[in-house]
């Protein structure tokens, strides 16, 4: 039995995309195993839509290439979304790898790796698959813990915003039909999860390309009604698909978090031009208005690039008024990366690199201080705590997280008393906010129904 190691880099997205990979191989008959230097292939999915993304991956391929070094009999495969963007460039300059794989080849993986296998370097090659969609028939093995998993609910973008590659890399939008996502719910349910998150380059742009008909609220009604999922989680809504049905859907049914992710990426007027995004400042403000008075307690997060061609310092400043106004709950920062084949990348005049580092560090300081001040609404409260197990921080402590906090992005609830297994939901009472982390111990059932939760 041939065995493979298989280092996964980037996003959620990327990460089913590599489960998928697994569950074809080990269907095939291949082993997975845990250390590099055991395994007849090692496989490397790729992250390449952003330079800092390209380079941890050039690091990752020459770091397993060193693994192959006086064996002839080990092989190096690259695939994803690096591939796909560079290509035969990529090939050429990577003499190490063996098979480089586009984004769309999870499918015929396992058949790529047996040719390789029978005919060596013989079978040395860039392979490109035409643009695909996996389906609940797709073989999947979840790496997540099992209490949790990633739902795709579609591929591909329409947006086109300046500064981004994704249409370039992963395509068009392509969405997977509702009786397929409710397949593979259901499936996933059975399995033992409990907190189902639906991601998408775009969550709110599913369904367009089929029919008027199928959309995200009408998938989210489905799996209210077709699955006992406890936790639904909404992850990726560009702003202007927010509707109103939506927001309803949220109001009326506990099981979807009150927890929206909104990558709004800036608020400068003049900026979100030169990005091609579809809103301005003044449509930001009144959908965050909108959205909270359907679900005033809902915990928000967002995504902002700064040091954006041309960007300058009153733009910059627009972001932190923008903060200090809204009070939202999660906030990533990112310098703004230029990108070649991006519309973005011809705008002048790019701001220093020094000068992003500035202001992205800037903004993340500001925004400890509100994370900080937005948590201490916790503090005496009960709420809901998915449990993840034992906490990174201490062998004495437990850790999980409240509906308000999304997996590997957010802070977490560090447990400090009483006990629960991983994957339980339990009640805890919340006795202190820090920065990023609650801190809180677990009740027993009759304290549990007295609590006063946050709605």
């Amino acid at each position: 039995m041939a065995s493979f190691y298989l280092v996964s880099l980037g996003c959620a997205k990327n990460l089913v995309d590599s489960e998928v990979i697994i569950g074809g191989l080990t269907g095939a008959g291949w082993r997975l195993v845990d250390e590099a230097e055991e395994a007849k292939v090692l496989i490397v999915n790729t992250c390449g839509f952003i330079q800092s993304a390209v380079r941890e991956a050039i690091d990752e391929i020459l770091a397993m290439a060193r693994y192959k070094e006086g064996d002839r009999e080990k092989f190096l495969v690259v695939v994803g979304c690096l591939v796909q963007r560079y290509g035969q460039k990529l090939a050429d300059e990577l003499s190490e790898v063996d098979l480089f794989v586009g984004t769309e080849g999870q499918e015929g993986f396992a058949g790529l790796l047996d040719e390789l296998l029978l005919r060596g370097e013989a079978a040395r090659r860039l392979v490109l698959p035409g643009r695909s969609l996996m389906s609940s028939a797709s073989p999947r093995v979840l790496t997540t813990p099992s209490y949790r998993a990633w739902l795709k609910i579609t591929e591909g973008c329409n947006n086109h915003c300046s500064y981004c590659m994704i249409p370039a890399i992963r395509g068009e939008l392509r969405s997977r039909s509702l009786d397929d996502l409710i397949i593979e719910a259901q499936r996933l349910e059975t399995l033992g999860v409990r907190e189902l998150s639906l991601i998408a380059q775009d969550s709110t742009a599913y369904g367009r390309d089929l029919s008027p008909d199928v959309s995200l609220e009408a998938l989210l009604r489905r799996l209210l009604s077709e699955t006992g999922i406890p936790w639904l989680r909404l992850l990726y809504l560009y702003p202007t698909g927010i509707s109103d049905d939506l927001l309803s859907i949220m109001a009326d049914n506990s099981r979807i978090m009150p927890y929206l992710d909104l990558p709004m990426q800036h608020v400068s007027d003049r900026v979100l031009r030169a990005m091609n995004r579809r809103y301005d400042k003044r449509q930001l403000v009144a959908l965050l208005e909108r959205i909270r008075g359907k679900l005033p307690h809902i915990a928000l997060r967002t995504t902002f690039l700064v040091g954006f061609p041309g960007e300058s310092i009153e733009d910059f400043l627009e972001i932190e008024e923008f903060l200090r106004d809204q009070q939202l709950d999660h906030v990533g920062v990112f310098a703004y990366a230029r990108e070649e084949g991006a519309p973005s990348a011809r705008l002048k005049p790019q701001v220093p690199a020094r000068e992003k580092k500035r202001r992205v560090s800037r903004l993340l300081k500001l925004q400890a201080e509100l994370s900080a001040r937005r948590l201490e609404r916790f503090v005496g409260k009960v709420e809901p705590v998915l449990i993840e197990g034992v906490s990174s921080e201490s062998d004495l402590l437990l850790q999980g997280r409240t509906r308000f906090q999304a997996p590997e992005v957010d802070g977490c609830v560090l447990i400090n008393d009483g006990m629960a297994n991983p994957g339980d939901i339990v009640q805890v009472l919340i006795t202190e906010a820090m920065t990023y982390d609650l801190l809180g111990g677990i009740l027993d059932e009759e304290e549990g129904r007295k609590g006063n939760a946050v709605p």
